[in-house]
């Protein structure tokens, strides 16, 4: 009887914090669409080629790290990057494994253009500049909080 018990969780759907995030996840990504349009841009892409801009040199494995993407995802998107011509796809010389991307160009021009896409989106989200570096931080420990740790296996 005297045991310590959490409350019974809802299970409405409106109660569900994966439901909220999900939601936000794809009101966020929609929002990006007419902005990243202008830049021929997918949002996917536009991920990419901010990883790129960033370290407009890496090896493939790392860009798919740095964007939680597998190879399975990220290799079409480089593919369709490659072919407009905005970054570069080179297996390394002395290791044929390794596949080097680098922004081209044409892509690092595009930079100019793409560095307004902060302020506007900034402006959709209606926070203040401080209220989204506190959600992005408690989103990123959110994110962390569910990684597993060294020698567990994801899930649960």
């Amino acid at each position: 009887m005297g045991e310590n018990r959490a409350p019974a969780a809802s299970m409405t759907l409106d109660d569900q914090l994966c439901f909220a995030l999900y939601s936000a996840s794809r009101a966020v990504t929609a929002a990006y669409r007419p902005v990243l349009a202008e830049l021929e841009l997918t949002y996917p892409q536009y991920l990419v080629m901010l990883a790129l801009w960033e370290r407009p040199e890496l090896p493939m494995k790392e860009l798919g790290t740095a964007l939680g993407m597998d190879y399975g995802t990220l290799s079409p998107l480089l593919k369709r990057l490659e072919a407009a011509g905005l970054l570069r796809r080179e297996r390394e010389a002395g290791d044929e494994r390794t596949l080097t991307v680098s922004v081209s160009e044409k892509g690092a021009a595009l930079y100019e253009r793409a560095a307004r896409v902060p302020g506007a989106m900034g402006r959709r989200y209606g926070l203040t500049a401080e209220a989204a570096g506190q959600l992005r931080d408690r989103l990123r420990e959110l994110s962390a909080s569910l990684e597993p740790g060294p020698g567990e296996k994801p899930g649960p």
